[in-house]
């Protein structure tokens, strides 16, 4: 019966990719609903803290767009970028890695992935090797952020095993990061030459590709922008010292008055307050705002379908670790594998932290295999559909950023997968120096 099960929440799955976008968290609830009256299935519990945190952190930065501020952000990348362009490469996974561990989450790469494209190709390189390097690190930069839903989730669980917030941070950034700039020096040798590249010399010849003459941003910065920024910037800060201090490691507050979740929300919350007063922002303007629609498109993602994963592993909890529970002691790495196929599936790190790190703490897995496998929740590369992926496809006119026919055959796979090798194996590195 469990096989019967397993294949309905892969078909649910397989048709909410098929429907994209917030569709994925509609199948989910779907399979939910079928699980429980055809399985008879008890459904397993709501991921509400995490959709809570995707809440609180998407208003503030949905405040912070509205009044200018993430298109201050972007200018700043623009100079970054255009200041050393023959490393565009290596400079655009910084910026978006940075903005979105900021930001806490990974669309706000879409804003500089034009900007990534049209510098590549004024310095005759190859656009598909900074976009594809600079989207996956916009994806495995949620795993090192101090505010996204699925740090704070893991950290959650982390504490029960005896490892809390500020460890994982340690081993998160450095090894995510570093991970980033050396698949950066594989991704820059990937593929032929843009003045070789047949497709590219093909689009030339009919016209396809626009000539790119040297711009500047047409946004107007306004003093509110930059306010704004400085106030989600203050925030932040607040959250990681709070964060910091209540810690076991640290011990700064021994008895909080808001737990993490709690401090997270409310700051951001109160962030999001004052860039609406203080920044001239209109409130009802602020649903409107790109960031605002897809978090909650995120939130309906995450409900659905880590429900669907916590309704699926609840019921077979026993039979999972007597499987389970040797090989993974044996081969404490094979987590990460699991965690890449559950990812590619999900299209979300907090919906495969969620459905998955508690079982796989519950099973005796060690906490640093759980963190170094952490990465690993971010292979939302593997299947050419993800929002960030297609916008990259779009952007580039030169035709290097393509999708073959074979579905796999595109130039985020292998960047992806040795962003996250390598993140894995420097997280049981640091792991084991830290913990």
């Amino acid at each position: 019966m469990w096989v019967l099960e397993l294949l309905v929440v892969l078909l649910f799955i397989w048709l909410g990719a098929r429907l994209g976008s917030i569709g994925i968290g509609f199948a989910g609830g779907f399979g939910v609903l079928v699980l429980g009256f055809v399985f008879g299935l008890e459904p397993g519990s709501i991921p509400t803290d995490v959709i809570l945190i995707i809440m609180g952190v998407i208003a503030a930065i949905a405040a912070m767009q509205e009044a200018g501020g993430l298109d201050y952000l972007v200018h700043i990348a623009e100079k970054v970028l255009k200041s050393n362009p023959k490393y565009i490469t290596f400079l655009a996974p910084v910026v978006t890695y940075v903005m979105t561990m900021f930001a806490g989450t990974g669309h706000t790469a879409f804003s500089t992935l034009p900007v990534i494209a049209e510098v590549a190709k004024r310095e005759g390189i190859r656009p598909s090797r900074p976009l594809a390097i600079a989207t996956v690190a916009s994806q495995i930069a949620i795993t090192a952020s101090p505010i996204s839903a699925a740090v704070v989730f893991f950290s959650a669980e982390l504490e029960k095993v005896g490892v809390d917030y500020v460890q994982l941070l340690m081993i998160a950034i450095p090894s995510s990061f570093i991970a980033v700039m050396l698949s950066a020096v594989f991704t820059n040798f990937m593929g032929k030459d843009l003045k070789d590249d047949p497709v590219y010399q093909d689009r030339v010849a009919k016209g396809l590709v626009k000539d790119v003459t040297e711009t500047q941003s047409q946004k107007v910065i306004t003093p509110e922008a930059k306010r704004s920024v400085l106030i989600f910037g203050i925030a932040l800060a607040c959250v990681v010292f709070y964060a910091t201090a209540i810690s076991s490691t640290v011990g700064l507050i021994k008895e909080p008055v808001l737990a993490r979740d709690h401090a997270i929300i409310t700051f951001m919350l109160a962030a999001a307050t004052l860039i609406t007063m203080l920044c001239k922002v209109e409130a009802k303007n602020i649903l409107n705002a790109s960031t605002f629609k897809s978090g909650m498109s995120a939130c309906i993602c995450v409900l659905g379908v880590a429900w669907l994963g916590t309704t699926f592993v609840a019921a077979h909890l026993d039979e999972i670790n007597v499987f389970a529970a040797t090989l993974l002691e044996s081969k404490p790495w094979l987590l990460a594998v699991v965690l890449f196929f559950a990812a590619m599936l999900l299209y979300s790190q907090a919906a495969t932290t969620r459905a998955l790190m508690p079982a796989a703490l519950a099973l005796g897995v060690s906490p640093v295999a759980a963190i170094a496998s952490f990465a690993a929740v971010s292979a939302l590369f593997v299947l050419p559909t993800y929002p960030t992926l297609l916008a990259a496809v779009e952007f580039d006119d030169t035709g290097s950023t393509r999708i073959g026919k074979y579905v796999f055959d595109h130039p985020f796979l292998l960047p992806g997968t040795l962003t996250i090798v390598f993140a894995v194996g420097l997280g049981f590195v640091f792991g084991g120096i830290i913990l």
